[in-house]
């Protein structure tokens, strides 16, 4: 299909953007493909849309905690009024993002993309793209759990688009999308049940402030079952039954909706990547640190595809510029994660940057370490929120710190200024003798070190 592409990219989310649009920038002849609506995961399927609902089910957890505090009223969340502000957001993406790339000159294809040889890609209702170098920046999709009546679950994606509110919903899973989706559905009147493989939820987070954490959970009603496995799920007359299993006892539970939340892979399973000869190691392409496939050095990847830095929107950011760097001027630049905050936004939010307390011991580092649940404290007692803690690790020779883990109001927020130390080489005694603005949660920070 005509002279051949500089860059071709496969996805067309963060990554995507960023690539390309550098690519383009340079005078390279660009092309974007796509099987689904331009703009990716996070601003469609994800944090954005997320968050919006975040932001409505906060308002109302908010409301009842200052009951009886000088907020007067029943606050309840309207599913659809809320779904109808998310979508006032996401509807818009896929054109502003379709007619961006237009403006640019970038082509964007919508197609299912799959590689037919090392510089060729078949692509759905399109036909054969040719391109100089590719980039896979496809993002990640929910693991398979291989188990019986897996088609019954639904994702992120269904959850978020979802019209009405089930009655009754069990999460599959422990982790970031189990801990957040759960306490919107709780807030918005759904009875909620997370069932854990793993001995505690939220694995990627310090333990000691998972554990203050799970108090939230109670209160909003939702059963947390840690050590069960889900062995299957069947449909029923009203919704659905899922058989469980934990230390030796069967369980099941009825209920009208059962959501994925056991994890995300990366997304490059039917793009044929063989036939290109990129080489694909435990589920990952094989990159070299330059995130260039070892055995097609035409082919980069980023982001989730890429699983090289933490799955987040940030970091398929800052990989979608250094692979565009290196595809621009040659291999001589590498992602460096350093200082990277991850944040699940629970009721209140738990963030983390960093070392956590076992990694520093496990690598044998000499560290002081200030940690305390602090409820009484003003930040927490003026939102009426009963979970407020910390845990703050600072290197003891050089003063640097080593980690930052939070959770209670607004650390979402805070966290930020942790990471930007560690990032940039600030001390403990930097952030204490800085003037926060007052009464803020940047202001406890100097209470944290």
């Amino acid at each position: 299909m005509g002279d051949p592409y500089d860059l071709l990219v496969i996805g067309a989310g963060t990554a995507a953007m960023v690539a390309s649009m550098r690519a383009r920038a340079a005078g390279w002849r660009v092309a974007v493909v796509d099987s689904r609506p331009l703009g990716g995961t996070c601003a469609l399927r994800g944090c954005d849309p997320k968050k919006m609902l975040i932001g409505g089910a906060s308002a109302v957890d908010h409301a009842r905690r200052m009951a009886g505090k000088g907020v007067a009223g029943d606050a309840r969340v309207d599913w659809r009024e809320l779904m109808a502000f998310k979508r006032s957001f996401t509807d818009p993406v896929p054109g502003k993002n379709e007619a961006r790339y237009a403006d640019k000159g970038i082509d964007a294809f919508r197609g299912h993309a799959r590689f037919t040889g090392p510089g060729s890609v078949e692509v759905e209702g399109v036909g054969l793209l040719r391109s100089k170098r590719f980039l896979i920046a496809s993002g990640a999709e929910p693991v398979r759990l291989g188990i019986p009546g897996e088609e019954h679950l639904v994702d992120n994606e269904g959850f978020l688009a979802m019209d009405s509110m089930p009655k009754r919903i069990l999460m599959v899973g422990g982790g970031y999308v189990a801990a957040e989706f759960s306490h919107i559905a709780a807030v918005a009147g759904s009875e909620v049940t997370i069932l854990q493989h793993g001995d505690r939820m939220l694995k990627g987070f310090d333990p000691d402030l998972v554990g203050w954490l799970m108090p939230a959970f109670e209160d909003l009603g939702i059963a947390v079952r840690t050590s069960t496995s889900v062995e299957g799920i069947e449909k029923t007359a009203d919704g659905f039954r899922v058989r469980a299993s934990s230390g030796g006892e069967r369980l099941e539970f009825d209920v009208d909706l059962v959501a994925h939340a056991a994890g995300r892979a990366p997304r490059f399973g039917d793009m044929n990547v063989q036939a290109a000869g990129i080489e694909v190691e435990n589920g990952k392409l094989r990159l070299n640190e330059f995130l260039q496939s070892v055995s097609n050095p035409a082919v980069y990847a980023a982001g989730d595809a890429a699983q090289s830095g933490p799955p987040l929107t940030p970091v398929s950011s800052h990989d979608a510029k250094v692979a565009a760097d290196n595809l621009l001027r040659g291999n001589h630049r590498r992602p460096d994660y350093r200082g990277v905050p991850s944040v699940a936004f629970t009721m209140p939010p738990i963030a983390s940057v960093g070392l956590g307390e076992a990694q520093a011991l496990r690598d044998g580092l000499k560290f002081r370490m200030k940690s305390e649940l602090v409820p009484n404290w003003f930040t927490a007692r003026q939102a009426a929120e009963k979970v407020y803690g910390f845990k703050v690790l600072v290197d003891e020779s050089t003063d640097l710190i080593l980690g930052a883990h939070l959770v209670g109001p607004r650390v979402d927020e805070a966290i930020n200024l942790f990471a930007l130390a560690i990032r940039h080489g600030l001390t403990a005694e930097d952030l204490k003798s800085t003037m926060f603005a007052y009464p803020t949660v940047a202001s406890d920070i100097g209470y944290m070190l």
